[in-house]
């Protein structure tokens, strides 16, 4: 059974899909960007606050389904430049501890929705 988890704290869905799925006790968290949910508009020009807001986004649906980055198992980053990296990894870092971080993969691609510059998604157990 599955239960579809959304809230107004993160960006609403911009295809046909849900912002989380929660199976059992895992979560499966649909890609985030950096879009502020309570204008719509992206945040744009500093990767570093791009990605913050990812990470925001994914907070908010994490804590709608009664979790917290400490529930994460797994994530996926989807960066359109690996030059940055560095920067989106320490934001990144600072949501989590490093005896406890999540596995993880980062992949760099040509385009994004909304031709973002970082996307993340999550896997989370409860």
């Amino acid at each position: 059974m599955k239960k579809v988890i959304t809230t107004t704290n993160a960006p609403a869905p911009i295809g046909p899909y849900n912002q989380a799925i929660l199976t059992g006790n895992t979560l499966y968290i649909s890609g985030q960007i950096p879009m502020d949910p309570a204008t719509g508009k992206l945040i744009e020009g500093d990767i570093k606050k791009e990605t913050a807001q990812s990470m925001e986004n994914l907070k908010a649906i994490l804590t709608e389904a009664g979790m917290t980055f400490e529930n994460v198992v797994k994530s996926s980053i989807f960066v359109k430049d690996m030059h940055q990296f560095a920067a989106i990894n320490e934001v990144y870092g600072a949501y989590f501890s490093s005896e406890t971080a999540p596995a993880r993969e980062t992949v760099e691609v040509s385009n994004l929705p909304k031709f973002v510059n970082v996307e993340i998604s999550m896997i989370a157990i409860k």
